[in-house]
């Protein structure tokens, strides 16, 4: 199955250093390797802006972007747009909020079954309203 990358991820993995990551986030980025190991890691355009925005150091900007490199986005069509919204209006009326680019990553996961693979709790909600299937690391 594809497993649908999000942002804290990479950022685990491109942006930390070995030394700063706890045992827990270690197996989490070992998780990330072994899944692009069997070429099973998927990611979207405003996740790969998301993780390079705000690093400032221009030689650490190159190195992460070289590295996404490896990885195309996802071609994204009209009925992705139409199933974030749709799963952003499900998730609103049941009082769970979300930003528009978590809830394209669950539409486009969710469109294609997918696994999203992410340590952002607001996705364990959205998994209730919306029907995703979230990535259980080892």
């Amino acid at each position: 199955m594809r497993v649908l990358v999000d942002t804290p991820i990479w950022s685990l993995a491109l942006r930390r250093t070995p030394k700063d990551l706890s045992p827990a986030q270690a197996g989490l980025k070992t998780s990330l390797a072994e899944l692009t190991t069997e070429d099973r890691v998927e990611i979207l355009g405003a996740v790969r802006q998301e993780l390079l925005s705000g690093i400032r150091e221009e030689a650490q900007f190159e190195n992460v972007r070289k590295h996404l490199r490896d990885f195309d986005d996802v071609d994204l069509i009209a009925e992705d747009y139409e199933e974030a919204a749709r799963v952003a209006n499900r998730c609103r009326a049941s009082g769970v909020a979300g930003s528009a680019v978590d809830f394209l990553i669950c539409a486009v996961a969710l469109r294609r079954g997918w696994e999203i693979f992410t340590t952002d709790h607001d996705f364990e909600r959205y998994a209730k309203y919306a029907g995703i299937a979230l990535f259980q690391s080892e």
